[in-house]
């Protein structure tokens, strides 16, 4: 077969086309012919040589596909040789065969095409493992999501207005906040030119937000304490803004407030199992309801995956980037 390699760390340029040894499913594995693929973060973290896939991963890029099931390994049943699905992967989803446990491969939700169902599994399971199943989202609730226009971010905001939560969001630009907006965002923050930290202490008169989801890390760490409701929950999941921050217990015991620091794609097979199922069971009902869509910037040839890694490098897309056969 043929799949995106990384012959060495450095730019969008060093993603390569090239062919490598087809995968073999184990033992409670599938098969699966690679439809699409999507590009996140993580990948330009493995492509730069700063995130190495877990022990036992494939070594090429790409943490989720759809696709139609080529093979069955031992052990497996509830599934079947040329089922359209979507999958979960610890990596290789930028290839054109990929083995993934079974647990962690999902049905087309109804309504969704083949290529879109590739947006959906990291975004659906980060967002619905961190926001609710961790921190605990309710109805009524204030959430605040950071990079409200990305990936993670446009489903975050339709899973919270889905439960009944309101919901306020920071992008860069009248138009990203205008997107966000259109996907029922209630507090819209332009993080270029507003403190997200007064913003929220205004729109919410003072109480603040009561789930914080955070890709940042280390720069808004400070802030985001302190945009916190008492009982509040600071979710992190990225880095993008360091790794290193202070954080001032006093205002955390007197708030009752907690942080959570998660990632996906480290977590054992069992783990990702429950999270998908939850998946399956909570969101995929939303989605064939029409409550919530998977949003798509673009599709981009995954042969030219360097392409689309400039596309996120660069800032201006809305929604995920999918890379197709």
């Amino acid at each position: 077969m043929y799949a995106i390699t990384i012959p060495e760390s450095g730019g969008p340029e060093v993603l390569q086309w090239a062919e490598v040894p087809d995968p073999v499913p184990g033992e409670g594995e599938v098969l699966i012919d690679v439809a699409a693929s999507a590009v996140n973060r993580a990948d330009l973290l493995q492509r730069q040589g700063f995130y190495d896939p877990p022990p036992g991963a494939s070594p090429y890029p790409g943490l989720e596909c759809s696709g139609r099931i080529a093979a069955l390994g031992p052990g497996v049943a509830g599934l079947a040789v040329g089922q359209e699905v979507c999958a979960l992967l610890a990596g290789g989803g930028y290839a054109e065969k990929v083995a993934v446990p079974a647990g962690q491969v999902l049905p087309l939700p109804d309504g969704v095409d083949l290529v879109t169902a590739a947006a959906l599994p990291e975004v659906t399971a980060t967002v619905w493992s961190n926001v609710f199943m961790v921190a605990h989202l309710r109805p009524g609730e204030t959430l605040l999501v950071h990079g409200g226009a990305s990936g993670i971010g446009t489903m975050a905001i339709q899973l919270a207005k889905a439960v009944g939560a309101r919901v306020a969001v920071t992008a860069g630009g009248k138009e990203k906040l205008a997107f966000c907006a259109d996907l029922g965002a209630d507090i819209l923050i332009d993080y270029r030119e507003q403190d997200f930290a007064e913003e929220i202490q205004r729109a919410t008169d003072g109480a603040g937000a009561d789930v914080i989801l955070d890709i940042m890390g280390a720069k808004y760490l400070e802030r985001n304490v302190n945009s916190l409701a008492v009982s509040g929950r600071l979710a992190i999941i990225g880095m993008q803004g360091g790794v290193k921050g202070e954080l001032n217990i006093a205002t955390l015991l007197r708030k009752r407030a907690a942080v959570t620091a998660t990632s996906l794609r480290a977590r054992p097979v069992a783990e990702k199992t429950s999270i998908v199922a939850a998946v399956r069971e909570h969101v995929w009902p939303l989605i064939g309801a029409g409550q919530v869509r998977a949003v798509v910037d673009r599709t981009v040839p995954m042969r030219d995956a360097g392409a689309a890694h400039q596309v996120l490098e660069g800032g201006g897309h809305m929604g995920k980037v999918l890379l197709v056969r």
